[in-house]
């Protein structure tokens, strides 16, 4: 990679400030997930209610992507994440000073969602500078923001606890979103070259195709999986454990990391080995990791199995996109979008399988062995249509053949 030529070729500023963006705003996404813990000691939940909680946020940016998306075709990426940066203080502001009851706490969450629809304007906005033997590591750049989610599991428990006051903590966390608002207003420009916007209609097109909703799945497993986990983790280190918040949120943050810096190396190996082997690969050791992990074994055993979980779901997000545009080469800002509103969904059902599961039976174990085989099925899946996609865009192994596309 020919690194000079790649700054030369677009924009470090956008570049830098698309990456700080989402990930402030990721920060901000999962923010519900560790703080959970805390606020059930001021606010009674249940199990199903707490996985409810920390769920919401997802789905919001879910359904959020997709409208951010459609934003960012016709104003442009710069402008859709101010706004959204904007939207996003409301929520704070609610946490901060108004948020006493659960019903509260759930509008709040609900509209944090808004901080992960982030993704719709900050990749484009990164990408669109860029030549396309570069955009892959532009959105690699800007997408490292989801190592966000670090920040919230290492210090989102230890500010409540120092102030004893979790509604303290979504003031913490304007200060960032404000700073990061200020520096993208400054240093961000939209590309000189931005593409027609995108109607309904095209995303209706696509989603007539069956690899697209293959694709959909497949993402739902992955970035709904360490999203879903991300989230989750520390009520289940808490409730199974009994880690305090901050040492529940800690051994979180152990296997976030897995998933944070593992992405570019599933889609590195997916370009050396091919993205079907890879995932098939993955997604095997994910099931057999959360199948061996229903027996809800020792701490350490336990967060080491979580750590490969969340290792292999990370890979298997880059994996998918390496799989994605050799397949929808023109239609890859429509696909894209889908892929990524799906995967949000996959993450607002994880925590409602495990904490749904454990309130009716007592036990996390049938909400893993659940989860393990969804992972399973999607290997399952794979090897099924792989032969299918070979024949039509696909060379032996999974790797690209773009001149036999369809």
């Amino acid at each position: 990679m020919d690194h000079k030529g790649f700054l030369k070729s677009g924009h470090p500023p956008t570049l830098l400030s698309s990456f700080l963006y989402f990930d402030v705003n990721f920060m901000i996404w999962v923010l519900l997930g560790p703080l959970s813990v805390v606020i059930m000691n001021d606010i009674g939940m249940n199990t199903a209610q707490k996985a409810n909680l920390v769920a919401l946020p997802t789905l919001g940016g879910s359904i959020l992507r997709i409208v951010l998306g459609l934003l960012t075709d016709r104003i442009g990426p710069k402008k859709t994440g101010q706004i959204g940066m904007i939207i996003t203080i409301i929520p704070l502001i609610l946490g901060w000073q108004f948020a006493d009851s659960l019903s509260e706490l759930q509008i709040v969450a609900l509209l944090l969602g808004v901080a992960g629809a982030s993704f719709a304007a900050a990749l484009p906005l990164a990408s669109r500078w860029y030549p396309p033997q570069y955009q892959v590591l532009a959105l690699g750049i800007a997408g490292a923001g989801n190592s966000g989610t670090i920040i919230t599991t290492l210090f989102a428990n230890r500010i409540a606890q120092h102030y004893g006051d979790w509604h303290i903590v979504f003031a913490f966390a304007l200060i960032p979103l404000v700073i990061t608002f200020i520096i993208f207003t400054l240093l961000a420009k939209d590309s000189p070259s931005q593409p027609e916007p995108k109607k309904l209609v095209d995303y209706a097109t696509v989603l007539k195709q069956k690899d697209a909703w293959l694709f959909c799945i497949f993402y739902s497993v992955t970035f709904g999986g360490f999203v879903g986990m991300a989230s989750y983790l520390t009520i289940f280190f808490n409730t199974q454990y009994g880690l305090d918040p901050v040492k529940a949120a800690d051994f979180t943050t152990i296997c976030v990391i897995a998933g944070s810096f593992f992405r570019p190396v599933g889609g590195w190996l997916a370009d050396k080995f091919g993205g079907i082997r890879m995932l098939m690969i993955l997604y095997s050791v994910v099931g057999i990791m959360i199948a061996s992990l229903s027996s809800l074994p020792a701490l350490t055993t336990a967060t080491v199995l979580l750590f490969i979980t969340m290792m292999g779901l990370g890979m298997g997000n880059g994996a998918v996109f390496q799989l994605v545009p050799q397949r929808f080469t023109e239609e890859i800002g429509v696909i894209t979008g889908i892929v990524g509103a799906a995967g949000g969904l996959g993450g607002y059902f994880l925590p409602k399988i495990l904490g749904n599961l454990k309130l009716a039976t007592g036990s996390f174990t049938p909400g893993f062995l659940v989860l393990s085989g969804i992972a399973i099925s999607c290997m399952i899946l794979i090897a099924v249509v792989q032969k299918q996609w070979k024949k039509s865009w696909l060379g032996e192994g999974g790797k690209a053949r773009i001149e036999n596309a369809s």
